[in-house]
Order: structure tokens, then sequence, then C-alpha cells
């Protein structure tokens, strides 16, 4: 890249105008290199991954700080230079007052997006009740229009993935999101066609982020058929990682075999990537 490198203002239209229309995939990285390499694919954007970042640091998901989180979330924005979505769980604050103060610090971090979910970071409940979910959304839509309101807001409707497969409660949450003034919504852990198209169909003409964090043999023409605006891929790609270290470590302790080590990207070729991909940062 050359010339002045995007502002914050100008990846937050960027990645506006990318939710306006088609299907566009958005995966997860879970610190700079990963950002910076998916970047030098030529993703348009990118998303931070809870897990994927938790895992990395000896954490469980959801068990780093608030402080943690968005060090985080700035130093991502700040080594990338496409939008950067938060995935910021449930805003990291069960009262009002707290979300509102954390989704406020989210946006000074230079993200383009955030996500709030409606299941409390406790573990203890699987969801909060859709009046308190709605009205947490709307707090956070409250604090983004205060910060100046160009971060876009995504609300997530959890049951798939904490307990209550529901699909009708699913999209009556999606829609009241919706209402509350989320930009995009989003149900992880639906699977099949008729899941998919039936949220899309619900909140249309809102755009819909899937998550695609399995073999459910859908490619990006498929989910862009659906009407699927968004596709990210959660910690999936984090866990890629932490498999086969994982896998190839194991062999070691238990075989003291090194047959892990076949095939491997080597150490020059990735000094290459991060060497040229410096300079056109820097340039």
């Amino acid at each position: 890249m050359s010339g002045t490198r995007p502002s914050t203002s100008d990846k937050r239209r960027t990645f506006r105008k990318l939710h306006e229309s088609g299907c566009f995939a958005i995966p997860n990285p879970w610190n700079v290199g990963s950002a910076r390499y998916l970047q030098g694919l030529g993703f348009p954007a990118l998303a931070t991954t809870s897990s994927g970042y938790a895992h990395s640091q000896g954490y469980a998901d959801g068990a780093p700080s608030l402080d943690q989180v968005l060090a985080h979330f700035r130093e991502l924005a700040a080594a990338t230079d496409v939008p950067l979505n938060a995935d910021f769980e449930d805003g990291l604050a069960d009262d009002l007052d707290g979300l509102a103060q954390n989704v406020t610090r989210c946006v000074a971090t230079g993200v383009a997006g955030l996500s709030i979910e409606d299941s409390p970071n406790d573990g203890k409940t699987p969801l909060y009740d859709l009046d308190t979910a709605v009205t947490r959304v709307k707090a956070a839509r409250a604090a983004i229009d205060r910060a100046g309101g160009d971060v876009l807001l995504t609300g997530r409707a959890e049951g798939f993935i904490r307990g209550v497969p529901d699909l009708d409660d699913a999209v009556r949450r999606l829609k009241a999101y919706a209402a509350a003034g989320a930009d995009c919504l989003y149900a992880p852990g639906i699977k099949t066609r008729e899941q998919i198209e039936a949220v899309v169909k619900a909140v249309a003409p809102k755009p819909v982020n899937f998550l695609n964090s399995g073999a459910f043999g859908f490619t990006v023409a498929d989910l862009a058929a659906m009407g699927v605006r968004r596709i990210s891929v959660g910690g999936s790609l984090a866990r890629v990682a932490m498999h086969a270290f994982i896998r190839t470590a194991t062999e070691i302790a238990k075989e003291g075999k090194f047959d892990g080590f076949a095939g491997l990207i080597s150490n020059p070729e990735l000094n290459k990537f991060f060497s040229e991909d410096r300079k056109k940062f820097s340039s």
C-alpha cells in the first residue's frame, strides 16, 4: 500500500458500505500476525474472536479482563488497514451503565463495528430475558450514537450456542434487536439452509452475519444466494492453529516422532511475507 493509511473514519465508512450489498467473508484473527496475514490475502474486513484471543493468552473464553480485551482490539485496529469488528461478548458488564461505558471505551479503540450478545458472560444463565436483552441493545446503540454513531452495531441471538436452540425465539429476538437499533443481525449456531433463510427473511432488509465455523458445506456463493451479507468463522481459524500445535506436540511427547513438521511453511517464506508487509504498512 502506498500513500496515506486509512483513518478510523475511513475504515468505518468502508465497513458500512460492505453491508449495503453483496456478500463478504470476514475471518477472525487472534493476534497481529494472523490479522496482517489475512489482510494480505485480500479480505476486505476482519473480526476479532473472543475464544481465539483468550486461548492464545492461556484463558478460557470470556475470562480475560475488560482492559485486556480493549487493548487487544486497539492493537489489531492499529495494526491493520481494513475495518475491524469487535467480538465484545456481552459488553463485559451486566448493568446498563457499565455496558454503556464499556461500549464507549470499545468505540475509542478504533474498531469499525462491535457485537453485543444476549447471553450473560458469567455462564450462569443461558440468555437474558427478551426485554432485558432489548434494553441492552438500546443502551449500546445510544452509547455508539453519543460517540458519533459511525460504528456498526451487531445484535446477537445466542440461543443456538447456549443450549436453547429455538429458531422462533432467535427470530423474535433478532427482529427486536433490529428495531432497537442493531445494524446487523447474527444468530451463531444456526446450520441449515432453512434456518439461514428464515433469519435473513425475518430481519430484511438489514444484513445478516452467518457463522460458518463447521463443515456445513456452504460456500460464499451458496450463502450469498441465501441472502447472507457477512460470513465470519469465529474461533475456527485459531482452533486450526491450536489443533495442529497440540497434535504435533503430543506426538513428540508421547511417541517421540516429529512427523507433524512435514510440509510446513518455511521460516524464510514467513520472513519474506512479513518483511514485505511491514514495508507496505510503513510506506
